[in-house]
């Protein structure tokens, strides 16, 4: 008897945490922001709908679903939900149509374009895309470019500054920079623990993703890193536990870079292709401004392929292919599943 009450009371508490679940719709082609926010009245833009998702009371997860089209954004998108969040729900920014879906293709990716000059001073000046303030927070099947903004010399697409904050997810995104245009200097800049990227590609940024301060148990799998012009990744000082896995990260300037010449990292870099980067691992010195090599860095390896052709699916048509930036069939790593599908 004991068993089944137990049983009905979490059955109970699941379905009143779905039915406090709150979608929101977002449609700049066919949208008003006057409108409510339903699938059938979208709102126009992602800022709007960010607002007043943030104001929601009560329980449950909150979705805010972007169909296809150009986003601009001419601030940051600040995450920040009054909504207190649990192990069971999670504020979540996701297209419309995702990868997998039968419907897709990548011109219904919704396209986030950052115009802002710089709106954060954490830290130094820069510009921030989305600014996650929450913790349990989820963005997926976006394509970001950078911010083709003059006066910006750093742009982040997606950050979090609260070394506090856990669990950011990060999935099936495209980030594509533009260095001579619209830069991205750092796809990914985010403090606190648990955070995960998945299925993402990263194509000519600056650097990829820079996890620094408390960021013990971040995820990075399935993803393919090409063409940054710094570093593929910068990680904090501490020795801490990670999960790296299935990656492609190659033809970039650097694979990684730490705080300190001292750099260590105990948890394994594993089952992955990390080949044809001018340098592998170094460190930032503040007293040349420079990365500075470490010629026998102080890390664990497990099936690392570190040379080979690694090609990529580009632009040579009218049309993008499905599998945009994604590897050829005979490059180094192809069967590693790295892109933005999970199927």
């Amino acid at each position: 008897m004991k068993k089944k009450l137990f049983l009905f009371f979490i059955v109970l508490g699941l379905l009143v945490n779905c039915l406090n679940a709150q979608i929101f719709y977002v449609d700049v082609l066919n949208g008003n922001d006057i409108n409510p926010g339903l699938a059938e009245a979208p709102f126009q833009s992602i800022s709007k709908a960010v607002t007043v998702a943030n104001r929601l009371t009560g329980k449950g997860s909150i979705t805010i679903r972007v169909m296809p089209g150009i986003y601009t954004l001419e601030d940051k998108v600040a995450i920040n939900p009054v909504r207190i969040l649990d192990d069971t729900s999670r504020f979540i920014i996701e297209a419309g149509i995702m990868p997998d879906d039968d419907l897709w293709s990548p011109e219904k990716m919704p396209v986030i374009q950052s115009i802002s000059g710089n709106n954060s001073t954490t830290f130094f000046p820069h510009s921030t895309g989305f600014l996650v303030s929450s913790i349990n927070v989820t963005i997926s099947g976006l394509k970001f470019l950078g911010n083709a903004n003059p006066l910006v010399d750093y742009y982040y697409p997606i950050a979090k500054e609260d070394q506090t904050l856990k669990d950011l997810e990060v999935s099936q995104c495209y980030f594509i920079g533009n260095k001579e245009a619209a830069k991205i200097q750092g796809a990914v800049w985010a403090h606190g623990p648990g955070n995960t990227i998945s299925h993402c590609i990263f194509y000519q940024c600056r650097n990829a993703v820079l996890f620094f301060n408390n960021v013990d148990g971040f995820t990075i799998k399935n993803s393919i890193v090409t063409g940054a012009y710094e570093s593929a990744f910068w990680f904090g000082p501490d020795d801490f536990k990670f999960n790296f896995t299935n990656n492609v990260i190659a033809n970039n300037n650097n694979f990684l870079v730490g705080r300190s010449a001292e750099l260590k990292f105990s948890s394994a870099f594993s089952n992955s292709v990390i080949a044809n980067n001018n340098g592998f691992a170094g460190y930032w010195s503040r007293e040349k401004k420079a990365i500075i090599p470490i010629a026998k860095p102080n890390i664990v390896e497990k099936k690392i392929i570190k040379s080979g052709a690694i090609n990529l699916i580009v632009n040579n048509a009218v049309k993008l292919d499905k599998k945009h930036l994604h590897l050829t069939e005979d490059s180094k790593g192809y069967r590693l599943a790295a892109g933005i599908f999970k199927k």
